[in-house]
């Protein structure tokens, strides 16, 4: 990751975003040439001079406080993960990190804990949002990602090289944005993971829209939620999730499924628990 340039990018399209109106910056009627805020403003909203801000911009951000840094993220109205993204490129820029790489390696008491979630479907990720290991219900849960001839148990892969996916989520455009967003934070925060700079280069070859994903600099933290997903064999889930990093390595986490009882996802989880068995039956 080249973090001068991405630092420019990233705050470049966080200017653009934003009205005068939005930042309360009266423009009495002036021909305005540039989308969102000028450089001018951002510095008057944040408090530091044009020619501070303009360096700032084009990546050369060596020297800047966290309470200047802090003062951008204000007068861009970033979100709190935009604003730690801005921090870690920050650091990125003048911090020499170190080139050995993390092994990863899932832990014995993993596979226990996965096996002990019975009730609803459980997986182990990583930053790459590679699925490493399943629980049962996960493993069927996720059956059209196995299954899938291109993504490798690899959900990014899955979602933007396999068209299949459109159809396992039905709200598929903003599964795509908040792919590419996660990846560009994964990006930032283990810069010397070569498998995640490859995959990233493999998507935008592959895929025009994750390069024009790519380019709007946008950031997501997948930690919580809703999600829905049609499988091909139980129709329409919602389930309620929480990701949660590993303990000895942040590079991966566990995500647990949910869904309240009585509910036609719950009675569909079962139904998929009972597919799954038999698939498994047959293939012995």
């Amino acid at each position: 990751m080249d973090a001068k340039r991405e630092i420019s990018e990233f705050l470049r399209t966080r200017r653009a975003r934003i009205t005068p109106d939005e930042a309360g910056i009266q423009t009495y009627g002036l021909n305005r040439k540039v989308q969102g805020l000028r450089r001018e403003e951002v510095a008057l909203l944040a408090g530091v001079s044009v020619d501070y801000y303009t360096r700032i911009e084009r990546g050369n951000i060596a020297g800047a406080s966290p309470s200047v840094l802090d003062a951008l993220a204000r007068a861009l109205q970033l979100t709190d993960v935009e604003r730690e993204h801005l921090h870690q490129l920050a650091a990125l820029s003048v911090t020499r990190r170190p080139q050995g790489i993390g092994t990863h390696t899932l832990k014995p008491h993993h596979f226990t804990i996965l096996n002990a979630i019975t009730e609803m479907p459980a997986y182990i990720g990583n930053a790459r949002m590679d699925i490493l290991e399943t629980n049962f219900l996960g493993r069927a849960l996720y059956a059209p990602v196995a299954d899938s001839p291109v993504a490798g148990m690899n959900l990014a892969r899955y979602v933007f090289l396999d068209p299949s996916s459109a159809q396992f989520f039905p709200n598929w455009t903003k599964v795509a944005e908040d792919s590419a967003a996660s990846l560009r934070v994964s990006a930032a925060r283990f810069p010397n993971e070569p498998e995640l700079n490859q995959l990233i280069g493999e998507l935008g070859s592959k895929s025009d829209y994750f390069r024009s994903l790519w380019a709007k600099q946008n950031v997501y933290r997948h930690s919580g939620g809703e999600k829905v997903m049609v499988h091909p064999v139980v129709g329409e889930l919602t389930l309620g999730y929480e990701g949660m990093p590993l303990m000895h390595d942040d590079f991966m986490k566990i995500v647990i499924y949910s869904a309240e009882a009585g509910t036609p996802t719950a009675e569909r989880i079962k139904l998929l628990g009972s597919w799954m068995a038999s698939r498994v039956d047959s293939q012995r």
